[in-house]
């Protein structure tokens, strides 16, 4: 078995040992739980946050999620992406026999079973994935959401010998040239920011003076993180000692503002479909204008309905989606899934069982219509998909009209 860990000497006689680990490996597994038998650190940190180390020991589950509540708040995109992510998650695992983030669970039950203090230094997950989702813009929001779809529904299956390859900073390099040339501020955000989030919690937690310090008046620690994080959070660590930089993150628990273009995005699209609409009555009267009108509607709407049939919502909400769709693009503020999403679950309520599947259902289509807190999202998706198909080729239809 090949150590993946770096040792680094920091001032004030501190250490600190890096664990790198691939998340759903059975090596990695052993390998945490050897080292801190082995070192016996006086402080452990693992990359979890609390909330996340609670959905392992199941006192967090899906059974206390408020679906009507994301819609409203606007949260659907995401909900999507977290489903997503987790389900291929869970697959690699299945595949392999190991649950994903086993290790971390192993650091911290090995840790209080030593009587080793634990600390959770990475950020909550929701605040990572809204960040990286406030960071891009429509295309690369549409790329992400396609990789983790497709991601999601890959039959490729991964090995052992090809999880433990991502361990090896070669396979890392790569990878990781890869994601930021395809989508440069989700590796921005999930790497690089947790970096240094995580080298700043870790290096919080061995400078706190909470930590009794051990025979030799220093004070060792072990931390267990993802592989791909190993060399960024070494680098992070060494500027903090060196001063070059500071250890308060705060910063990175905020969600960015939008700028004026971002916040005039959403405007765009509307201006334009009510500006050929306005042109069509001033240039070619009323007539022209009330087809054109009519097209529009016709095109939205249908498109948005056709999204809802193809997700098997019920009737009702495809009428909704028709309905609302236009609507919803006069005020880019509230999506037509916002309509469609809520009035399914009103008329479909989830389950106890949808709750408590939600993460094995979303590995396969069928269990994705099964579900009905995943074909809810799917009715939110694919009507909000349908809606914007139908804006935007209304545009070049209603442009035609004009040179009529």
């Amino acid at each position: 078995m090949q150590d993946h860990h770096l040792r680094l000497s920091l001032p004030a006689n501190r250490e600190i040992i890096l664990i790198g680990t691939a998340h759903v490996s059975r090596e990695s597994i052993e390998e945490v739980s050897r080292v801190i038998r082995e070192e016996r650190p006086d402080l452990v940190c693992v990359e979890l946050d609390q909330g996340r180390y609670s959905a392992m020991e199941g006192k967090d589950n899906w059974e206390r999620l408020n679906i009507s509540k994301v819609f409203k708040e606007g949260k659907g995109f995401l909900l999507i992406a977290n489903l997503v992510l987790s389900g291929f998650q869970r697959r690699m695992g299945d595949e392999l026999g190991v649950k994903p983030g086993e290790e971390m669970k192993t650091a911290v039950l090995t840790a209080e079973e030593l009587g080793i203090p634990c600390r959770f230094c990475d950020r909550e997950v929701q605040i990572t994935l809204r960040r990286a989702w406030a960071r891009c813009g429509l295309w690369n929001k549409c790329k992400l959401l396609s990789s983790l779809i497709a991601g999601a529904f890959s039959t490729e299956k991964l090995s052992e010998a090809e999880i433990e390859n991502l361990k090896k900073a070669s396979e890392l390099d790569g990878m990781m040239a890869e994601m930021a040339k395809y989508l440069p501020p989700v590796k921005s955000t999930l790497i690089d920011e947790r970096d240094r989030y995580l080298a700043a919690k870790i290096w919080q937690s061995v400078s706190s003076g909470e930590i009794v310090q051990n025979s030799s008046g220093g004070l060792r620690a072990a931390a267990v993180v993802g592989a791909g994080h190993l060399q960024g959070i070494k680098l992070q660590l060494e500027k903090i000692a060196a001063g070059e930089c500071s250890s308060d993150v705060e910063d990175l628990n905020t969600i960015p503002a939008k700028n004026f273009l971002s916040k005039s995005a959403g405007w765009i699209v509307p201006i334009i479909i009510a500006g050929l609409i306005a042109a069509g009555f001033l240039r070619s009267g009323e007539k022209a204008g009330f087809t054109g009108l009519l097209e529009w509607m016709l095109l939205n709407g249908s498109l948005a309905a056709l999204g809802t049939l193809i997700a098997l919502g019920h009737p009702l909400s495809a009428l909704v989606s028709f309905v609302g769709a236009p609507i919803a693009t006069i005020n880019p503020f509230i999506g037509v899934g916002f309509f469609s999403g809520i009035v399914e679950v009103s008329l479909r309520k989830p389950r106890v069982e949808d709750a408590q599947n939600i993460t094995a259902d979303i590995s396969s289509i069928r269990g994705i219509y099964r579900n009905r807190i995943s074909r809810a999202l799917l009715v939110f998706f694919l009507s909000s998909l349908g809606g914007a198909i139908g804006n935007f080729i209304s545009i070049p239809s209603l442009a035609g009209l004009l040179a009529k």
